[in-house]
């Protein structure tokens, strides 16, 4: 059922077209935005997610835990559609523009998880979406599916314990998929036009139970005027050419007491030339140099911690050049992540259950929502007030995306767009 604000200013903001807006404020391609920061530095947006801050409210037509993407006019996001893996497109009015399906589901089984935990990833031409199923599809922004291909029929059925969480990434002329999962990780690459497989490689490694379990989604990057992939499971940093997969760089280690069960959840996050690494399940964070060559295990990891002030499931978000840490019982530390020192701390409220939602941070304020439904806003600051707090009753694991002077925030029922206002 659709809801709509009483409150004609805020019904009227809510048709404004969205050519009327820059079109570098809509769009977030990626489930952690252009940059893969979690954050945007332009915009206002509103401290209040409430009814008088509603300008439209839809049903979803199945459970599903990733993030929406936005291009402009569409606002795009996966979701179960029946027996289906479903993709959903809205405009900025909340009305559905297109649906399509790209095979059938397979059920999450993790309480915080689903069939369609993976984001969309767009580069404004391309849609490519994945699933727990191992679907991966081709749309266009008319939602005609392109091709697609079932990766576990393909390669193996996944191995993790839980579901699939990696997103794709695109580059100028792939998407790429990293699978990691018991001693038989690989990255594959298919042309984004054809869907033809234009590279596999291996990225297998030996480690304790559970170990090489990833979760997490790489990055690319510009490096030496080439198009670089950076990495992030099975212990290990590497990076590696985006036009053929061969392996640049390699950054070891994460694990020097062999603990079982050290799974990857959390993305990485990069600064600059400096790649942030959550790991050891919230324990650790490290910081790893970009740039080497080969084994660069003893060369360029810059910094280390291990005072158990990291995170677990959370991404971090970065912004105007600092790292801010969610852990999963609501700690908030904003790092210097040249050097891992923590430059301020402190804490959201505490509930019975964690933090899954990967925090975001715009105007000031920091976005997270918590797997029991409450989503709080605070003020940015070493004071980490508060400024609001909602209970939407329903499991929040997917990011809030603020984007043109709104928010969209997506729970396991609904996808909703609060404005200023």
């Amino acid at each position: 059922m659709k809801k709509t604000s009483s409150f004609p200013l805020i019904l009227a903001a809510a048709v404004l077209s969205a050519t009327a807006l820059q079109a570098e404020q809509l769009r977030w391609p990626s489930w952690r935005g252009a940059a893969d920061a979690g954050s945007t530095a332009k915009g206002t947006y509103p401290a209040k997610l409430d009814d008088d801050h509603l300008l439209w409210q839809v049903d979803l037509p199945g459970r599903g835990c990733s993030t929406p993407i936005v291009w402009d006019d569409l606002i795009i996001l996966t979701a179960a559609k029946g027996e289906e893996d479903g993709v959903l497109a809205y405009d900025w009015k909340g009305k559905k523009v297109w649906d399509a399906t790209v095979g059938k589901r397979r059920k999450g089984k993790h309480r915080n998880g689903s069939s369609s935990n993976s984001s969309a990833v767009t580069d404004g031409e391309f849609v490519f979406v994945y699933f727990k199923s191992g679907n991966l599809g081709a749309l266009n922004l008319e939602g005609k599916v392109l091709w697609k291909h079932n990766l576990q029929q393909r390669y193996g059925r996944d191995t993790l314990y839980w579901d699939i969480g990696t997103s794709p990434v695109i580059t100028r002329e792939h998407v790429v998929v990293a699978v990691m999962n018991d001693r038989k990780g690989f990255l594959v690459a298919f042309d984004k036009g054809t869907g033809e497989e234009a590279w596999k490689v291996d990225r297998t490694y030996e480690t304790p139970v559970e170990g090489d379990h990833s979760y997490a989604t790489p990055h690319v990057i510009e490096e030496d005027g080439r198009q670089v992939l950076v990495v992030w499971g099975a212990e290990r940093v590497t990076t590696h050419e985006a036009k053929n997969g061969k392996l640049i760089s390699e950054c070891a280690g994460f694990n020097p007491q062999k603990r079982s069960n050290w799974v990857v959840v959390s993305s990485s996050v990069i600064v600059d030339d400096i790649v942030i690494v959550p790991y050891g399940r919230g324990k650790c964070l490290a910081g790893v140099k970009l740039g080497g060559k080969g084994d660069v295990t003893e060369t360029h990891r810059v910094w280390e911690r291990l005072d158990n002030k990291g995170c677990f499931v959370p991404t971090p978000a970065v912004h105007d050049g600092k790292v801010y840490i969610l852990g999963d019982r609501g700690q908030v530390r904003c790092l210097d992540p040249k050097s891992g020192e923590t430059l301020w701390e402190g804490k959201l409220p505490r509930g019975a259950q964690s933090y899954y939602s990967s925090p975001t941070v715009a105007d000031g304020k920091i976005y997270a929502g918590r797997e029991d439904g409450k989503l709080l806003v605070a003020e940015l600051n070493e004071e980490l007030k508060v400024l609001f707090e909602r209970d939407f009753e329903t499991r929040i694991v997917a990011s809030p995306v603020p984007v043109g002077d709104r928010i969209l925030l997506r729970n396991d029922t609904h996808l909703m767009c609060f404005t200023e206002k």
